[in-house]
């Protein structure tokens, strides 16, 4: 045996006649140019893929057009993107836009508060057709004022689910089921998932377990980061009880969902530990939520964390804004993650905008191409920008190297009996039929 081995774990054969486990590498390939997309005041990015034309599609507050709320369809090919016309899908102020695809209609929604009418919650449907995109008329969903906006489509029930602060309910965190139909969204009745002014709501779907997964800071409870499981059913939606995930003021959060591990990844800006980047994995059973242990990605002060999960090569891709690099203050940054069991693992972090700057970071991932895009505001001159990084995971198994599972384990420099083709192994796990 080269290396330690686990009872029933993949192995290979190498060349010097030792055997070692199958292990795959996160491997990043770097990025492309970046494009700008917009050359006035870009801010408050977020993104969303439409799986059905294959297309990115970025939504902001257009600061040289009155802080419209403003959509981008933009096209990857290769290692770079390019963007049609802006679109304005909001001829009011706009603040906290939030942007999911629904996979089941093929609509684009974005989600947002309308500073011009009190503040309230409204929601918008998009519908992509090349290069641009067209929208319906605006739906309220909370004749209130909100904040701290977020979204993400529960593809299970072919839903969208809204999350926000309801400041006419003191602040609570509520949430709010859309069913589009055509280029219009209707809704049901708000649910309260935290008794407390939250902050910072955002959410992503848990496909393997069917549940909406809600991230938050518990400003009732010291500001602690917090996360809550959701279950829809029809226009309802349903929550369990809140779980902490650190004890200690969680800013800059943002969730994504591992769907080759089924697990949830949280990353925020650790107040408890000198405000330095730190990752957790989430795994849902029932209507809770559970955590290992957290693990630091980057050193230092961070600041703007959006995850985005790479389904092709199974990996976690994280943007942030590094305060901590000395050489490039608030420089763009980009690391891969891993998951494995209940924690995750971090290669090498990468600068995509070093020399302005970085600010609005906004990740997506486009499953056609195999492309993370990232959507930021260059500070210096306070244009939208994005970029295409390319990640590939790098594997020690070949078309020929694979040899058996591991009968026991066992250490480095022993004897390992492996079990070949013909055997059988008794000690797996969690296996899926026909997988």
């Amino acid at each position: 045996a080269s290396g330690t081995l686990a009872n029933g774990q993949t192995v290979i054969l190498q060349t010097d006649g030792t055997v070692t486990g199958v292990s795959s590498t996160a491997v990043p390939q770097g990025f492309g140019s970046a494009t700008e997309f917009e050359s006035d005041t870009a801010s408050e990015m977020s993104t969303a893929y439409d799986s059905t034309n294959g297309k990115v599609v970025i939504a902001y507050k257009d600061g040289g057009n009155s802080n419209y709320g403003t959509a981008i369809v933009g096209t990857v090919s290769g290692t770079s993107i390019s963007f049609g016309t802006p679109v304005v899908f909001a001829s009011t102020t706009v603040k906290y836009s939030s942007a999911t695809f629904d996979s089941t209609n093929g609509k684009v929604v974005i989600a947002y508060e309308d500073d011009d009418a009190s503040d309230h919650g409204k929601a918008v449907v998009g519908t992509v057709s090349g290069t641009s995109i067209s929208f319906g008329s605006a739906v309220t969903f909370e004749s209130a004022a909100v904040s701290y906006v977020g979204s993400t489509f529960d593809s299970t029930n072919g839903k969208v689910v809204i999350v926000y602060q309801d400041d006419a309910n003191s602040e609570y965190g509520t949430a709010i089921v859309g069913t589009v139909s055509g280029t219009s969204i209707s809704f049901g009745s708000p649910t309260v998932y935290e008794s407390a002014e939250a902050l910072e709501n955002v959410a992503t779907f848990d496909s393997t377990n069917g549940k909406v997964v809600v991230v938050y800071r518990d400003s009732g409870n010291s500001n602690y980061g917090t996360a809550v499981v959701g279950t829809v059913s029809g226009t309802s939606i349903s929550f369990g009880t809140p779980v902490v995930f650190n004890s200690a003021n969680s800013p800059s959060l943002s969730a994504t969902f591992d769907s080759t591990n089924g697990k949830v990844v949280i990353a925020y800006r650790d107040y408890g530990s000198s405000q330095y980047g730190k990752a957790i994995v989430g795994t849902v059973s029932g209507t809770s939520i559970s955590f290992g242990s957290e693990v630091q990605f980057n050193p230092g002060i961070t600041n703007q964390n959006s995850l985005t999960f790479d389904s092709t090569n199974g990996k976690i891709v994280l943007a942030y804004r590094d305060y901590g690099n000395t050489d490039q203050v608030n420089a763009g940054t980009a690391i891969v993650g891993t998951v494995s069991g209940t924690s995750i693992s971090f290669g090498s972090a990468t600068v995509f905008n070093g020399a302005s700057q970085t600010t609005d970071i906004s990740a997506i991932y486009d499953s056609t191409n195999g492309k993370v895009v990232i959507a930021y505001r260059e500070q210096d001159g306070n244009t939208g920008q994005a970029i295409v990084f390319n990640s590939t995971s790098s594997s020690n198994l070949t078309s020929s190297n694979f040899l058996g599972f591991s009968n026991a384990a066992y250490t480095d420099g022993q004897t390992a009996t492996i079990q070949i083709a013909g055997a059988v192994d008794d000690a797996q796990s969690g296996l899926t039929t026909a997988s």
